[in-house]
């Protein structure tokens, strides 16, 4: 498979209290759980990119803290497989008390129509791998779990 383009996203590693924002997300009409974040636009920065995707999802500011993964594999994309991912994660807190809603339910969506989303947080101990949707992000939970648990 030739892969012809990259796709750069950027992440945000939101921790509070020893538990980690997740959002699920319907996409291509399956469900997905990931990380908060979305693709680098065409003249913005990798900050800038998840300053804005901080305030288009959740609402609200993100302090950015500090790179935590930058992708060192091949990973073509799931929606577009001749594409190859690089996803950066950052650690990162809200600026202020948390204005958005979470569920402790997962996919608690109001519509459950296409890019809805719904937010929860969960205890860094107990998030496996295998509960994050795309493979970039298992790696980094797997990454998580062994700095936190140390």
């Amino acid at each position: 498979m030739k892969m012809n383009r990259f796709n750069v996203r950027g992440y945000m590693l939101v921790i509070q209290e020893g538990c980690l924002l997740l959002s699920d997300e319907v996409l291509q009409g399956d469900y997905a759980t990931k990380f908060p974040g979305g693709g680098l636009e065409y003249g913005e920065g990798l900050i800038e990119c998840i300053l804005r995707e901080a305030q288009e999802e959740l609402g609200q500011e993100v302090e950015i803290l500090n790179h935590f993964y930058t992708t060192d594999f091949c990973q073509p994309s799931v929606f577009r497989p001749e594409d190859q991912m690089i996803s950066v994660y950052y650690t990162a807190k809200l600026k202020s008390e948390q204005t958005f809603h979470t569920s402790e339910k997962p996919f608690d969506f109001v519509r459950f129509e296409e890019r809805e989303e719904a937010f929860r947080w969960k205890k860094i101990n107990d998030l496996l791998p295998s509960e994050m949707t795309f493979p970039i992000d298992q790696v980094v939970v797997r990454m998580l779990r062994e700095t936190h648990l140390k």
